[in-house]
């Protein structure tokens, strides 16, 4: 029998197994899972969803126009190999032929295998360190490819966001095992290894999110 899950915020008692089968159906809350406490994520802001809503249909056309075996769920959380730890990406683009030894994907929308994901996008938002630091490290130790943060307001450290700061997008590149990182701003293209052909700026990813600003004036 499944145990319940302990309240969002309970310290270190919540199995993953617990997380996946207490979380609501349906709700129009979010909780991820760091290190056995149940975290609810903050409500993500209209330009948060702009921004995350306009690289899935970038990424989507990219991967229809290069007829690749990708997807990319409207959902998904990841399970880095930390036990009582599990993400959910703003973006998550998945190869469609590896998710067959995904034991808990067809069940819970959930991946395990670094070699299942080929990219994954974190839109900054306030709580930047879990996306800078925590997730850097778990996605990396997942070898994962490739992870972007996408920080539109300049909210992580000046290490990531330069002095003065100013909106980012870092990539952060698989090369021998360890991200390389690469910082992308105003009036650069991004230069992704995993979609190598992708004609992306920063300014049309920055954009979505001010032209959602405009209209709600």
């Amino acid at each position: 029998m499944v145990q319940a899950p302990p309240q969002i915020g309970q310290v270190g008692i919540c199995t993953f197994e617990q997380y996946l089968n207490g979380m609501p159906e349906n709700s129009e809350h979010r909780y991820e899972l760091h290190d056995g406490f149940i975290v609810e994520m903050l409500p993500p802001t209209a330009p948060h969803e702009a921004i995350a809503s306009f690289l899935m249909v970038e990424l989507t056309l990219e991967i229809r126009k290069q007829q690749l075996r990708q997807s990319i769920p409207k959902t998904c959380i990841v399970k880095p190999y930390r036990e009582r730890s599990g993400y959910i990406p703003d973006v998550v683009v998945l190869h469609q032929d590896v998710l067959t030894k995904e034991a808990l994907y067809q069940k819970a929308s959930t991946v395990q295998r670094g070699e299942s994901i080929a990219l994954v996008i974190e839109v900054v938002s306030t709580n930047w360190r879990d996306e800078y630091l925590l997730k850097f490290g778990e996605y990396e130790a997942m070898q994962i490819p490739e992870y972007w943060l996408v920080d539109y307001q300049a909210l992580g450290a000046t290490r990531y966001t330069g002095k003065p700061k100013q909106p980012t997008i870092t990539l952060c590149t698989l090369v021998e095992g360890e991200y390389r990182i690469q910082a992308f701003r105003a009036g650069q293209d991004l230069q992704s290894t995993v979609f190598p052909a992708l004609k992306l700026s920063v300014d049309q990813i920055f954009n979505a999110a001010q032209t959602v600003d405009a209209e709600s004036i």
